[in-house]
C-alpha cells in the first residue's frame, strides 16, 4: 500500500509540529497579501464604468463568498472522514473551521448588503444567491449548536457531521443559483470562474486573485490556532480524567491494619 507522507501529520503530536513550524510563515503571507490586495483593490484598481468606486466592495465581498463555500465543503469533507474512521483531527478540524466558516458568510451577506443597497435601492431581497447564502449561514450555527448539544460529544459530532453533508446539498445550489435562475435573480452571474476567459479585466482580477490568497492564508492560519488549542484542551481534559481515576482507586482501596 502506498505510504504518503502527508498522512504522518495526521497524528496529533506531529501536526503541532507542523503547526509550530508553519504558523509564522501563514502570517507573514496574510500580511503580504492583504497589504498588496487592499491596496491595489481600493487605490490602484480603475472604478467601474456603471458601478463606480461602489464595485471595490468586491475584493471583500467575492474573496468572503469563495471561503465560505471552501470551508463549508472542507467541513463535509472531513465530516465524512470523520463518521467513517472517528479521526480525532478531522472533528477538531470541523469544529474549528465552523466558526471561521461562519464569520466568512456573515461577512459575504453584509458588504452584499452594502453593495445592493445603492444598486438595487434595498439592503435585502429574497434573491436566489442570498437566500441560500443565508441559510448557509444557518447552517453553519446549526453546525456549531448541534455540536455542543450532547452530553457525549461523541454524539453531539455524529449529529452535527450528519447535518453538514446532508446541508451540503446547498453549495451547488449556492455556485450555479444565478447561471440557472438568471432570469429570476438579481445577483451578477459568474465572471471568474467561467469556461471562457474571465470577464473581469485583469487590472481588477487581479487584486481580486490576492484578496483571495489572503482569506485562504488568514484562514489556515487561525485554523491552527485553533486547533492547537482543542488538541492541548483535550490532553488537559485527558490527563485530568486519568488523575480522577487514580483518585478514586484510591480511596476505594481498604488501609491495611
Amino acid at each position: 500500500m502506498t505510504n504518503f507522507k502527508i498522512f504522518k501529520y495526521a497524528n496529533p503530536a506531529k501536526f503541532l509540529y507542523l503547526c509550530e513550524k508553519t504558523f509564522i510563515y501563514l502570517v507573514l503571507l496574510t500580511i503580504i497579501f492583504l497589504s498588496f490586495g487592499l491596496y491595489q483593490g481600493f487605490f490602484n484598481s480603475p472604478e467601474d464604468y456603471q458601478q463606480g468606486n461602489l464595485v471595490r466592495i468586491m475584493y471583500v465581498h467575492v474573496p468572503s463568498a469563495w471561503m465560505a463555500l471552501m470551508i463549508y465543503s472542507s467541513i463535509a469533507i472531513a465530516s465524512c472522514i470523520y463518521l467513517i474512521n472517528k479521526h480525532l483531527l478531522a472533528n477538531i478540524f470541523c469544529k474549528s473551521a465552523s466558526l471561521i466558516g461562519a464569520s466568512f458568510t456573515l461577512i459575504a451577506i453584509v458588504t452584499g448588503s452594502i453593495w445592493g443597497k445603492p444598486t438595487w435601492g434595498t439592503w435585502w431581497v429574497w434573491d436566489a444567491r442570498l437566500t441560500s447564502v443565508l441559510i448557509l449561514f444557518f447552517l453553519f450555527v446549526g453546525y456549531m449548536v448541534l455540536f455542543d448539544a450532547f452530553d457525549d460529544p461523541t454524539k453531539g459530532a455524529r449529529a452535527a457531521g450528519i447535518l453538514v453533508i446532508v446541508g451540503f446539498v446547498f453549495v451547488p445550489i449556492i455556485k450555479f443559483s444565478v447561471d440557472i435562475l438568471e432570469l429570476r435573480t438579481l445577483h451578477q452571474g459568474a465572471s471568474v470562474s467561467k469556461l471562457s476567459a474571465p470577464s473581469v479585466h485583469e487590472s481588477m482580477l487581479w487584486p481580486l486573485l490576492v484578496m483571495a490568497l489572503a482569506y485562504a492564508a488568514y484562514f489556515i492560519s487561525l485554523l491552527l490556532v485553533r486547533m492547537r488549542s482543542a488538541i492541548l484542551a483535550a490532553r488537559v481534559r485527558s490527563l485530568r480524567m486519568m488523575q480522577a481515576q487514580r483518585a478514586s482507586r484510591a480511596a476505594i482501596v481498604p488501609e491495611r491494619p
